[in-house]
């Protein structure tokens, strides 16, 4: 879209993707071709913790920006430990310790179950429970993990419900949060539920487990709903319609993950026009660290994007919204890392 309006600044981008498939041999691998080979300026929106971790000390040692990765591994928030990059997710420490707080006072005296995904991603989030529940963690909070290889998490789910946990958190990826909310469904098991922002997608979770089986599920998010009809007549979301139907026709709207590349992609923009004709790395890096009071069109209204040498997060600020069967509804108000 960019490059049919005539590209920024003048220049049209050249923008090459490769899959790897979740892999992190294969990210390696994909990301040393782009470097050596095709002597990319930056890498952009690379997805997932684990390919993220397995390249960046590769990157770093090429002295190459990786901007707004898809991650919201705390780790990746360090400036000093990574001083090239930035986040494009609000971070996992974030996310999990808005929705401890919100439990400490949904669910102020039960129990809280968490399935989590057996790496990064899953162990951040279990991290910002204990961090924010502090010795009351061990008393308040039972576990159980899983592996990205496993075929479901059924037992996982049935294990945590004899625990008496009337609070459920889903600290994972959308498929094994679909069949979470299935299996708890089915086993008529009732808690608090709440899922990561990972796992948000309707088309991607939500579908699968069953729009009436998620009915009452929260999870807290950056975005307006695309399908939510009490954002028709919003600027913002009028544009995005008008750019999925030409350039993803046929695609499901309801599945987010478009939502965030649309939303990269304008953060991409902005970013480049900044840069003007300095798109040296250095500059390129500089400008991912000077955004200020950047308002994402499609992003709800209150929060904005602001980074800076000291912070490289995107986004750190969250709603909470709720399942209602056919739609999200948003509660509460705009929280951020310092929120009460």
């Amino acid at each position: 879209m960019i490059n049919d309006r005539g590209g920024v600044n003048n220049r049209k981008i050249n923008y090459i993707a490769m899959d790897d498939a979740y892999s992190p041999p294969k990210a390696v691998e994909h990301i040393r071709k782009l470097v050596d080979s095709d002597e990319v300026s930056f890498i952009f929106s690379q997805l997932g913790t684990p390919g993220n971790s397995a390249t960046a000390k590769y990157l770093a040692a090429k002295g190459v920006p990786t901007i707004a990765i898809v991650s919201g591994s705390s780790k990746f928030t360090n400036v000093q430990e990574f001083p090239r990059t930035t986040t494009g997710l609000v971070s996992y420490d974030v996310e999990g310790q808005t929705y401890a707080k919100y439990l400490t006072k949904a669910v102020p005296t039960g129990k809280y179950a968490i399935l989590y995904q057996n790496d990064d991603l899953g162990k951040d989030y279990v991290n910002a429970f204990r961090t924010f529940l502090k010795s009351d963690f061990d008393k308040r909070v039972v576990t159980a993990a899983y592996e990205v290889t496993e075929p479901t998490v059924d037992s996982q789910v049935v294990n945590l419900k004899s625990s008496g946990a009337e609070a459920f958190f889903i600290a994972g990826t959308p498929k094994f949060a679909a069949q979470a909310i299935r299996k708890a469904a089915e086993i008529g098991w009732k808690p608090t539920g709440i899922i990561d922002f990972p796992s948000s997608s309707i088309a991607g979770t939500l579908k699968p487990a069953g729009l009436d089986k998620s009915v009452g599920v929260i999870v807290g998010t950056t975005n307006k709903d695309p399908t939510d009809p009490s954002w028709d007549d919003d600027k913002g979301i009028k544009a995005y319609r008008t750019f999925f139907g030409k350039y993803l026709p046929g695609a499901d709207i309801s599945n987010t993950s478009y939502l965030t590349g649309y939303q990269q992609g304008i953060l991409l923009e902005q970013i480049l026009k900044q840069c003007g004709d300095d798109l040296s790395r250095d500059n390129i890096l500089r400008q991912a660290k000077s955004l200020r009071d950047v308002v994402i069109p499609t992003a709800l209204p209150g929060i904005v994007v602001n980074t800076s040498p000291t912070n490289n997060m995107v986004w750190t600020q969250m709603r909470l919204q709720r399942w209602n069967g056919t739609s999200w509804e948003l509660f509460g108000d705009v929280l951020d890392a310092a929120s009460e």
